[in-house]
């Protein structure tokens, strides 16, 4: 498919995206041809440069192997966002362990799963609580901080990787359930990095602001993995603060900052927000960017924030273009080596139409950066041609732009018709009277399912009654989609990269709110 001029052309040759084998490679002629070139930089630690990172990987390598962990070995890393995680994540990638990133955050049941799960032979976690739980989980794991305090060793082969070998473990965010064990292979990752740095011409004079953590696919197979491969630098972030954020871009004359809607919707008030008017590119994912943000930090600071579309099943597929018009809402146009169809629920893409230009359809993938399939899940994941349904509903309009529409289990069938959250909240998000708002279906039995609008009041406000909510789209939706009750919450339940915890609505709201008689439509 074509598009505006600039736009990443979908397609393409898989193998060339492929061709350097790993991205331990890249990184090792990184180090090999430019050793005292700025790589990382952490409050703690200052600059490292692409040698000081390669030795100190290799020593923590062999500390690792000495330790007796070998090839295909899962090691979960967690870890606050600085040089020695890097080192340690960059160890085990050179030397053919599976990275399984975890979240800090995580409680001891949701790290009880992943260890029986994953069945980890060796642990790198700063936090003493989680270590212990690793360590009643799974009693034979070796468990050390991110220094690595270990006894020194060498490991007899580094950056010697097949593309179909397993490199990351990634453990789905568990927005709808438990967290499935996603197996990204160095072939995924290597073209996850490449397509991007050919999508945003990166390159190593970027050096981009990197606050997200790096336990998700957006901070690390994004951020860190981009950053290692374009030969780039990043200045390492331990948590978020938009006047860290402005101050980072200013005092080490950044190019790139990469975030996620809520980070940009605490920049946008932010009165220094301008400043960031010096980025080159400013890139935005892991949740929708509401459209009136998009257009609020144009005129903020100048810049068109770049919305890109993936998942940690498939690191990136879709991405707004870097020259040409980066449509508020959109995801924009599939990115180099990926093939994407909109079929209607039950289609096969090897065989069935896309859906017409405007429609909603689910949302089927296919290229060298989705993943091999679900660890222990025989079955599940791609089918054996490749393609791979994400579960997402999306349309295109007639540029052939990609906008998403939600998750296909979160499509509210009401009275026989669907309706679509994210267009509903959409239209509802410049409301006076609302801070934050999620649409989601409430069983009812009439209509099957109720459009409910949950609603975090704007300071100062009540939460609107649901005639005002159908007011004021009344112009703008057809009244099948208007919102028939109005939940009020203190807070939307998010997970830390702010995605939406849909199935966590019921316990946040409290007590129903009464519901508004409905008429027939």
């Amino acid at each position: 498919m074509s598009g505006p001029t600039g736009h990443p052309r979908a397609g393409g040759d898989a193998g060339e995206l492929t061709a350097a084998g790993s991205l331990p490679a890249t990184w090792r002629e990184h180090a090999v041809g430019h050793p005292d070139r700025p790589c990382l930089h952490d409050p703690v630690a200052g600059w490292t440069t692409r040698g000081q990172l390669a030795a100190a990987g290799a020593e923590v390598a062999g500390r690792l192997y000495a330790a007796g962990l070998r090839r295909g070995d899962r090691v979960l890393l967690s870890a606050p966002s600085g040089v020695a995680l890097v080192a340690a994540h960059t160890a085990c990638l050179r030397m053919g362990l599976v990275v399984v990133p975890v979240n800090a955050a995580l409680r001891r049941r949701e790290v009880a799963h992943i260890v029986a799960d994953a069945s980890p032979r060796g642990a790198v976690i700063d936090d003493p609580g989680m270590q212990s739980w690793v360590r009643q989980a799974e009693p034979d794991a070796l468990v050390c901080t991110s220094a690595v305090d270990l006894p020194p060793g060498n490991a007899p082969s580094l950056d010697d990787l097949d593309g179909d070998e397993p490199a990351i473990l990634g453990y789905t965010s568990g927005t709808t359930g438990a967290p499935k064990g996603a197996v990204l292979t160095h072939a995924n990752l290597l073209a996850g990095a490449e397509a991007l740095r050919r999508a945003w011409g990166w390159s190593e004079s970027d050096r981009l602001v990197l606050a997200l953590p790096l336990f998700h696919i957006h901070g690390l197979g994004v951020g860190l993995h981009g950053t290692l491969h374009s030969g780039a630098s990043a200045v390492l972030q331990p948590s978020f603060d938009s006047d860290a954020v402005i101050d980072a871009v200013r005092e080490h004359r950044a190019t790139l900052f990469f975030g996620v809607p809520t980070m940009y919707n605490r920049i946008a008030g932010n009165p220094r927000a301008p400043e960031l008017a010096a980025l080159r590119l400013a890139v935005s994912g892991s949740a929708p960017l509401p459209a009136d943000l998009h257009r609020r930090l144009e005129e903020n600071t100048g810049l068109a924030v770049l919305e890109r579309y993936g998942m940690t099943e498939t690191v990136m597929l879709v991405s707004n273009p870097l020259d040409g018009d980066r449509r508020p809402g959109s995801v924009g146009f599939p990115l180099p080596g990926v093939e994407l169809r909109l079929l209607e629920p039950g289609h096969s893409p090897a065989a069935d139409p896309e859906v017409p230009a405007g429609a909603p359809g689910e949302i089927w993938v296919r290229g060298p950066n989705v993943f091999a399939g679900y660890w222990r899940r025989p079955g599940a994941g791609p089918r054996a041609d490749g393609w791979f349904c994400t579960g997402d509903v999306g349309r295109r309009d007639a540029d052939g732009y990609l906008y998403l529409e939600g998750r296909s289990g979160e499509v509210i069938i009401t009275g026989g018709l669907n309706v679509y959250p994210r267009e509903v909240e959409e239209q509802l998000a410049d409301h006076p009277a609302i801070a934050e708002v999620v649409v989601a279906g409430r069983p009812d039995e009439q209509w099957g399912e109720l459009v409910t609008a949950y609603v975090v009041p704007a300071p100062g406000r009540r939460a609107p009654s649901a005639d005002e909510l159908r007011s004021h789209v009344a112009e703008r939706l057809a009244p099948y989609k208007h919102p028939r009750a109005v939940v009020p919450l203190e807070a939307v339940p998010r997970n830390a990269l702010g995605k939406v915890q849909r199935h966590l609505l019921g316990e946040v709201a409290g007590p129903e709110a009464p519901l508004t008689e409905v008429q027939s439509t």
